[in-house]
């Protein structure tokens, strides 16, 4: 894992239980989007000044400065390109402005300048904002561990000196110091940011923990597996900075052509200088024609024709709802043909809800009194699906009495003194005596039912007998089956289902929305999916991940492209993923992919229109005599049509079409 990671702020403020501290780089931390500031605020004085006539005395200087700081950054890294025998589009653009100011167009030539420094400083931004995510997920493992000694005692010890053998302490309400097994205690841990699973998970005697995963009401003692650099948390981390360190670098469409359209416009302006002067032309006629030609040969209308149409699918797509990092990104979107989903908090709301009340019969009990009786007990507890239960019963307006000498044992469930009577709410594993009645055998043939149907069976007993049983699972989102048909026809393949929950509950969710068998894949760490997103564009695909947690965060990185749900997201997965659907709303992602494709055709448009405007006006200045006015005049007028072109995307009638499913 790189040291960097590796190393924990001590300045970090201290974060919530539960949660990572948030780690953000200000943007003007940053060198780029200082100087990138300095070019836009120097511009935007210059620019009123030479617009209402003032003289080139006030405005010049000004622009000049502009010049300098925007500039000089990537003028350095296309000098630096080219001495390793490189040209790219930095110097290219650098050359252009120059060329620009000394025929006299200072403002256009600031102007390419600005913009190339503000899109250096976003992309700097967005890579400092991702570092930050990953090494605040560092701080969701504790630092400190209680570690028990071999004559009985506890030594509180930073959890990197852990090694593999040692036996820690876990209280109620602690984080797992290290990656482990149970030797002793039972208790139920939250390992959301492992898995995904969306409810507590059982734990006793046997079974593995994960550093970095929130214990509930129980204590356990672990024997430590793997040390610190090794833990699961730990291998996200690298998978991560791995994933995205590694991921081929994805250009704009025109960037693929860049070298050569750079060395063909450097030579051909030379020659047209040169040229001429070895036939005895004038000096000055032969530079104020290679400067024309130079104008109306840059790419500007070809740099345009690309940007607006991109730019416009991103505003779109923000207004209804979808953030998209960049304009690559947006490209990227509309070369998708594979989709990976998560479950938890993507397919599903991933929020526990009472899904099934099913009182039995002779206990005397209607739906909502079962409900009102279960909720009772389970008020005062903070369990997910105590919360589910008593949601419920509030969702119904029901009103859920007091209760005295409330118990709670980890991995059983609730003990509560009810109107008088003692009611136990919890596992039906635990709670019922398979040998006690024809209540008990009817309960744990409903509850049997209900797991089969991959909901989580809570039994609920009155003074010892069976009264009936709830179910509870993650609800679907409304929009989920919808979702799955219309990314089917999108990418001619049905998506597959990613998740860390267990295979019944996987199984059941697919059937749901329309992916089949094959395309399930349940019980996955996070090396795992990233795993399969890589075994899919081994065999030459594109691959779209959407998830929301930690674990999906490595998938997220290494996948062709990556969106994350921003409701429920977590950091690192928000940093991460390429995309970020703000409101939660998963149908807008065939709607955005139709909006990118949308988007590329009209680059392809503009591409055609900027070189028919630029043939037309270099053949016109070789073969002949063009006035350098007309020059400009072409030369803009070619990048207005196609930035006119690319506006269209703006329009809610774009983003109509793409809901409609026009995904040509």
């Amino acid at each position: 894992m790189p040291a960097d990671l590796m190393q924990r702020s001590e300045q970090a403020a201290p974060a919530a239980p539960g949660a990572a501290p948030k780690r953000r780089t200000r943007v003007f931390a940053l060198d780029e989007a200082r100087w990138a500031a300095a070019a836009l605020v120097l511009f935007l004085i210059a620019l009123p000044l030479q617009l209402t006539g003032a003289p080139a005395w006030s405005w010049g200087p000004l622009y000049a400065a502009a010049y300098v700081t925007g500039g000089w950054e990537p003028a350095w890294a296309g000098l630096t390109a080219l001495r390793d025998k490189t040209l790219d589009v930095d110097l290219l653009m650098i050359v252009a402005a120059i060329g620009a100011a000394s025929i006299g167009q200072v403002m256009d030539g600031a102007l390419l300048i600005v913009i190339f420094a503000t899109s250096g400083a976003l992309e700097a931004l967005a890579t400092a904002r991702t570092q930050d995510a990953v090494r605040g997920l560092l701080d969701l493992a504790p630092t400190v561990a209680t570690r028990l000694t071999d004559d009985g005692g506890e030594s509180a010890v930073p959890a990197e000196d852990l090694v593999v053998g040692d036996t820690i302490l876990v209280r109620p309400g602690e984080r797992v110091g290290a990656d482990g097994r149970v030797l002793t205690g039972v208790s139920e841990v939250d390992q959301a940011t492992i898995t995904g699973e969306p409810l507590p998970v059982a734990k006793e005697t046997g079974d593995e923990v994960f550093a970095g995963t929130l214990n509930g009401t129980g204590a356990l003692r672990v024997e430590v597996e793997r040390d610190a650099s090794d833990s699961v948390i730990a291998r996200i981390v690298a998978m991560v900075e791995e994933a995205s360190g590694t991921k081929a670098p994805t250009q704009l469409f025109i960037e693929k052509v860049e070298q050569r359209y750079s060395l063909g416009m450097v030579f051909a302006t030379l020659a047209v200088f040169l040229i001429p002067l070895a036939f005895g032309a004038d000096l000055t006629a032969s530079l104020l024609r290679a400067m024309t030609f130079m104008i109306v040969a840059s790419p500007c209308a070809v740099v345009l024709a690309t940007m607006p149409p991109l730019l416009s699918a991103i505003a779109n797509a923000g207004r209804h709802g979808v953030l998209v990092k960049s304009a690559v990104v947006m490209e990227r979107l509309g070369q998708v043909d594979a989709v990976a989903l998560d479950k938890t908090g993507t397919l599903t709301e991933g929020t526990p809800r009472v899904t099934d009340v099913r009182p039995l019969s002779g206990s005397g009990l209607s739906e909502d009194a079962l409900l009102v009786l279960a909720a009772a007990a389970e008020h005062p507890s903070e369990h997910p699906l105590a919360r589910a239960v008593v949601g419920a019963a509030r969702t119904r307006a029901l009103t859920v009495a007091g209760v005295r000498d409330f118990t709670s044992t980890p991995g059983v469930g609730v003990t509560a003194t009810v109107d008088g009577h003692t009611v136990a709410v919890g596992a039906p594993a635990r709670l019922l005596d398979p040998n006690d009645s024809a209540g008990s055998a009817r309960a744990a043939e409903i509850a049997a039912g209900l797991e089969d149907g991959g909901r989580t069976a809570v039994l609920v007993l009155r003074d010892g007998s069976p009264v009936g049983v709830l179910g509870v699972a993650d609800r679907l989102r409304p929009d989920a089956a919808a979702t799955v048909a219309a990314l089917t026809r999108l990418t001619g393949s049905t998506p597959m289902l990613m998740t860390g929950d267990n295979p019944r509950a996987a199984t059941r969710l697919a059937a749901e929305v329309g992916i089949t068998g094959d395309e399930v894949h349940a019980g996955l760490l996070p090396q795992d999916k990233v795993e399969a997103v890589r075994r899919l564009e081994a065999r030459g695909r594109k691959v779209l991940v959407i998830g929301d947690g930690v674990n999906d965060a490595p998938a997220l990185a290494a996948a062709h492209t990556g969106i994350a749900m921003g409701r429920a997201g977590s950091d690192l997965a928000l940093e991460t993923a390429d995309a970020v659907i703000v409101r939660d709303e998963l149908a807008t992602v065939p709607k955005v992919i139709a909006l990118s494709r949308a988007a590329r055709r009209l680059v392809v448009q503009n591409l055609v229109i900027a070189a028919v405007f630029i043939s037309g006006l270099v053949v016109w200045d070789l073969v002949g005599h063009l006035p350098l006015p007309l020059g400009v005049l072409g030369h803009e007028g070619s990048t207005v049509v196609v930035g006119l072109n690319g506006l269209r995307l703006l329009r809610d009638a774009a983003w109509n079409r793409a809901a409609e499913g026009d995904v040509r």
